[in-house]
Parts: structure tokens; C-alpha cells; sequence
């Protein structure tokens, strides 16, 4: 099961040469470039290219001489800081330059937080003393224990050429074919995402999903992959191997996904790193294990006004996926079920902020169809490649483009008075301890809790909301901490992916109303400057409290913005507050506040509007009373 490897779109390769005086440096390169040993080298070459069909992957290869002196250490640090890998010499004759490999090249890199891969090289190996000589993996095995980012050790000699093409070979293969991303040295075994890049080939490959791949599924891939088949001697030969080592690898079926791992594992142990890579990257993985953009045909936006949705398409593969996945038929899914959907994913994106506890779950902590379709929702607008590239992990086998779809204009729907967005974003303002979080919170069907935490950066809650005649949406809230609210501002497209802004104060405190007062002037004013208005509604929460009513409804008219919703999260009372939002949502055009600034520059414009129109009359009045006047002395003068 072998193969040509292919390596992505690289350009090419960059490689740096460092290391003490004297240890052969710039000779190395030199027998490299001309293939033949220098009779004199300069201290420091200029950048070397390297024929591109030098290697089987066709890349071209520049070699960077550095300087050893401090006088040009800047310089030298500068070119390992870009360079795709180094090769860090020392002299096969002079131990001490070995030594000083550890105390300080190696080190040197570490403080520079150089990420390339490292080729260490002995030079001059012709010149070392026969008494002297030691086995290569006796003398560097210590060395790569301590520094992990040692991919290989090479001994050559540029006066005999020994082993010098091997030198940069090694260094472009570690560049192109890494085994980092692969094998984790400290366990001894592979990455988590290298199984779970394994598993998504192997469930992509087994067509009659029998947990096994049979003999035509193992030939369609070697085919798919190298572009040439196996015969059935071939085939028997790797499952007899495989069947001996790892006797669960095989079964009556054919391949278990411990014998498909176990096949790549010889990969790795041969060297055969770009046999590896070839797999991987015909499966659209990049070197980090994740999908490379050009198998994520996102939606590209026109406008930062436009979001992204799920296509129905999706939602129609997410909720059979759903149904498969729940075994027991409870309608909720189990942690354990939603790690099983993403163990062929680099990771599951549900783990961490902002998508952690931001759908709704059950008591024991399951999550059902709603919560389960409100996350991918939320993924998707904060995130649609993340989302796309998820969709594809857990085995969307449709077109990825029919996935995603790109929105209307929110000015556009305004202008329409209508929208079609089935994901609707609302952001809630508030002061401190006004009862933000409980709005999210009571979303999420959460109990009320009278624990108080400030809310310190944005956070989010999904979830489907059923309307009048049973239509749904989803609804996004967004809450922005009290102390964030200038920094989001400052940003002039803040609000061009808001179709909703609610603004939530205690009702029973005078300065949380004033504060709400005053957030909701900033964010209606930065509307009117931006041009990305959005529908406002004011709530008053803890409405179980005694309510502060004085001048809050004079402000409200003021405003030209709907009474407030009354709300107490501790009785359960929300006031079907949530549908208020959507159908805010649902018509763009209107519960748009102004302020004060705003009303007099229309009532201005509406002046200059009509004071124009009677000038026009006017004029139309004068011209027409002129060319009367003339057509009577014209008639006049014509009757004498």
C-alpha cells in the first residue's frame, strides 16, 4: 500500500544552516549546490537554490548561510524566525562543537521560539579520528530526548559527498511530511487528532458501514490515494501481517479500524512519513489535521450586515444524525453520544467558550433536538467555516457549498420591511446585576438562581423559539457586560450583525434604569451614525420587586420606543418575552428609537424638503406667469 505522496500548494522550502565556526557550514552547502567539493567558500554564502526536481516532491529548496559571529547574530536570528526548517551543524572531528549543540544552538532556538524542525549534522566526518568512533544513535539519542524538535541526526562528509544530498532531504521531508502532527513522542503513540483523522478516512471508506473494510473497500482506497490498485495477493499479504501483530485488526468482514491503524503505523516506523501525508491530504487535511480551506466552500459575505445560516439541506442531515446517534429513542443526547458524533473531528467544538453552556440541556445534562440544532445554529453564524468543516467531519456527504447560505442585507430588509432569516442575533445590554443573565439563562429553561456572578466577557444563549401557527426560529441572545459595552463601539460594524437590541434593567432601582437609559442613547446613536439601526425594546426585570415608575415611561416616549416588558425570572414570569424579540426581529422596520439629535435633523430636512418644493412652485409659477405675459404682448403687438 504504497504510493507517489502529494504535499499541498507549498511554494517551496526554506532552509537555515547554523551552527559554530569552523564546523563546515557554508561548505556543506557549496558540495550541495555543485556537487563536487569547494576549493574555497566565502565566510557566509548568498541565499542557494536548489533545483526543483532535486527531490521526488518537486519542491524547490533555498539554503540560508548564516553568520556564527554576535556581531551579526541579529541578522542570523532574523533568518531563523522565517525559515521552514534548520540544520544545526557541528564537526565529526571536534567533539566540543557537538557539546555545544546542548548548551547553546539548541537552546539559542528555544529562547527564539523557532517552531521549524531541526536537522542536526555532523560535518567532516572524513576527517574524524577511527579511535574516536561512535555509533550516531549512542551520541544523539540523549540530545533529541531533551529537544523534541530534533527530527532526524546525520553525519556526511562534503569532501567525499557522502551523505550530503541526505542532509537537505531530510530537512524538505520534515518541512513537508512532519511527524509531530502525527506521534507523540512522549506516549509513544499517535496524536489524538492523527486517530481521529484515521477514523473519519476509515468511516469515509467503509460503503456498507460494517465496521470493516473488505477487499474491494481497501482496493478503492489505494486507488483514491496513490492511483493505483491492489492485487489480491497484495491484499492478503497485508491483512496476514496485520492479523499477526494486532489480531483484533482483522475480522470475518476484512480491516477493523485497529488493523487500518496498525497499517500506518508501519508507515511511520519505515520512514515513510510521505506515504502517510498522502492519505491525508487526499482527504483534504493540512498539516495542522484539519481540513484545508479549499474543501470549505464558505459563503463569502458582501456586506457586514449579511450572516450565514444552515442551509435546510443541513438541518435535514443534522436531525437525522440526531436520530441516529440517539440509541436509547430519550429525544436528548448523552455526552458520551456527542463525543461519539465528533471523535472523526480534530477536537469537539462544543467543549470550550462561547459554544460551552449555551444550549439548552436537560436535568442530567443531555441535550435535545432544540438545544442540539440551536448550537450548530450558533456555530454557524459566529463561525460558518468552523461550522461547515464540522458539518463535513461527521460525515455530510452532500455538496459542501448546498451547506451553508448567505443571507439578505439587514439594510435590505428594512427597506423591504420583511425578512427571510430563519437565526435571529439579539444583543441585551444592561448594567451590572439588572438581570441579563437570567434572560439568557430562562432561554436555556435553566432555573432561576439568586447567586450573583458578573458577567466579564460576551456571552451567548440559543434556542428555538415557536411562534403563532407553529413556525420556528432560532434566537440568539448575546450578552454584552456593562464594562464592554465602549469597547464593542468602538467598533463601527458592531451592530451590523444585531437584529435585535434589548436593553434590561432592575425595575426596582433607579440607577439601573438611568444606566439602561443611557446605554440605549449610545447604542441608538451609534446606530444613526453607522446607518445599522436596529429595533429596540426595553425590559424590566424583577418585576417581583417594587418598581421604580417615575419618568421611565415619559423617557419612553421620548424615545418613540414600545412601554417596557415586565419580567420576573424568579416567578416565571417572562412575559412571552422571547416571541417579542423574534417578532421585533421579524419586522426590521419598526421599534427603531431616535434620539433627540436625530428628530431635529429630520425635522430639518422635512423643512428644507418643503421650503424647496414652494420655492419650485414659486418658480414654476413665475415661468408660467412670464410666458403668459409674453404670449399676450406677443398677441397684442401682432393684432396692431
Amino acid at each position: 500500500m504504497v504510493g507517489r505522496s502529494s504535499f499541498g500548494d507549498r511554494k517551496g522550502v526554506r532552509i537555515a544552516v547554523v551552527g559554530d565556526g569552523g564546523t563546515g557550514k557554508s561548505t556543506l552547502i557549496a558540495a550541495m549546490a555543485s556537487e563536487s567539493f569547494p576549493d574555497s567558500v566565502p565566510p557566509v554564502l548568498p541565499p542557494t537554490r536548489l533545483p526543483h526536481n532535486l527531490y521526488p516532491d518537486s519542491v524547490p529548496i533555498t539554503l540560508i548561510d548564516t553568520p556564527s559571529s554576535l556581531e551579526k547574530q541579529g541578522a542570523r536570528n532574523e533568518e531563523l524566525k522565517i525559515a521552514d526548517a534548520v540544520v544545526v551543524t557541528y564537526a565529526c572531528d571536534e567533539p566540543v562543537t557537538f557539546d555545544r549543540l546542548g548548551t547553546y544552538w539548541l537552546i539559542e532556538l528555544q529562547r527564539l521560539e523557532v517552531k521549524a524542525p531541526v536537522v542536526v549534522v555532523g560535518c567532516k566526518m572524513d576527517l574524524r579520528d577511527e579511535d574516536q568512533v561512535v555509533s550516531l544513535e549512542s551520541l544523539t539519542s540523549y540530545l533529541m530526548q531533551q529537544f523534541r524538535e530534533i527530527v532526524t541526526c546525520v553525519e556526511c562528509s562534503a569532501a567525499t559527498l557522502y551523505q550530503v544530498p541526505e542532509v537537505f532531504y531530510f530537512a524538505q521531508k520534515a518541512v513537508l511530511h512532519p511527524v509531530g502532527p502525527l506521534f507523540d513522542y512522549e506516549r509513544h503513540a499517535f496524536t489524538d487528532r492523527c486517530v481521529r483523522a484515521l477514523r473519519r478516512i476509515f468511516v469515509l471508506c467503509d460503503n456498507d458501514m460494517d465496521g470493516a473494510l473488505n477487499d474491494e473497500e481497501l482496493n478503492e482506497f489505494q486507488v483514491k490515494c496513490f492511483n493505483e490498485g491492489l492485487q489480491p495477493t497484495e491484499v492478503a499479504r497485508v491483512k496476514a501481517l496485520v492479523e499477526q501483530n494486532v489480531p483484533e485488526g482483522v475480522n470475518s468482514l476484512g480491516l477493523t479500524f485497529p488493523g487500518f491503524t496498525y497499517v500506518h503505523n508501519i508507515f511511520l516506523k519505515k520512514g515513510r512519513t510521505e506515504t502517510f501525508w498522502a492519505v491525508l491530504r487526499k482527504f483534504g487535511y493540512d498539516n495542522d489535521l484539519k481540513l484545508r480551506d479549499d474543501f470549505l466552500p464558505v459563503p463569502s459575505k458582501q456586506a457586514s450586515d449579511q450572516s450565514v445560516e444552515l442551509t435546510s439541506e443541513a438541518v435535514e442531515f443534522l436531525n437525522g444524525i440526531f436520530r441516529l446517534l440517539d440509541t436509547d429513542k430519550d429525544r436528548s443526547l448523552r455526552p458520551s453520544e456527542v463525543d461519539k458524533l465528533f471523535n472523526t473531528a480534530p477536537e469537539s467544538p462544543w467543549n470550550d467558550a462561547p459554544y460551552k453552556d449555551a444550549a439548552e440541556k436537560t436535568d442530567m445534562g443531555y441535550i435535545p433536538l432544540n438545544g442540539f440544532l440551536s448550537q450548530w445554529a450558533l456555530m454557524t453564524l459566529l463561525d460558518p467555516p468552523h461550522s461547515l468543516a464540522n458539518l463535513v467531519y461527521i460525515g455530510y456527504s452532500g455538496n459542501p457549498a448546498s451547506a451553508l447560505r448567505l443571507t439578505r442585507k439587514r439594510s435590505v430588509d428594512r427597506k423591504k420591511q420583511k425578512t427571510e432569516r430563519s437565526v435571529f442575533q439579539c444583543y441585551v445590554f444592561g448594567s451590572k446585576n439588572a438581570g441579563k443573565s437570567a434572560l439568557l439563562h430562562s432561554l436555556l429553561g435553566r432555573p432561576f438562581s439568586s447567586n450573583y456572578t458578573p458577567t466579564k466577557v460576551e456571552q451567548y444563549a440559543a434556542n428555538v423559539v415557536e411562534l403563532i401557527g407553529g413556525t420556528k426560529k432560532t434566537l440568539i441572545l448575546c450578552e454584552i457586560p456593562e464594562d464592554g459595552v465602549l469597547k464593542l463601539l468602538s467598533n463601527q460594524d458592531c451592530l451590523a450583525a444585531c437584529d435585535v437590541a434589548v436593553f434590561v434593567y432592575d425595575s426596582s432601582d433607579e440607577y439601573s434604569w438611568k444606566k439602561s437609559r443611557d446605554l440605549l442613547e449610545k447604542v441608538v446613536r451609534h446606530g444613526e451614525l453607522t446607518g445599522y439601526r436596529v429595533p429596540c425594546l426595553l425590559i424590566a426585570a424583577k418585576d417581583d420587586l417594587n418598581p421604580y415608575p417615575r419618568a421611565v415611561i415619559d423617557s419612553v416616549k421620548e424615545l418613540g420606543i414600545e412601554a417596557p416588558i415586565h419580567v420576573s425570572m424568579k416567578s416565571g414570569d417572562s412575559s412571552n418575552v422571547y416571541n417579542k424579540i423574534v417578532n421585533a426581529a421579524e419586522h426590521p422596520h419598526l421599534s427603531i428609537p431616535e434620539t433627540e439629535i436625530a428628530r431635529k435633523r429630520k425635522q430639518n430636512q422635512q423643512l428644507l424638503h418643503h421650503s424647496l418644493i414652494f420655492a419650485l412652485v414659486g418658480a414654476v409659477v413665475t415661468v408660467v406667469g412670464l410666458k403668459v405675459s409674453r404670449a399676450r404682448s406677443v398677441k397684442k403687438n401682432f393684432s396692431a
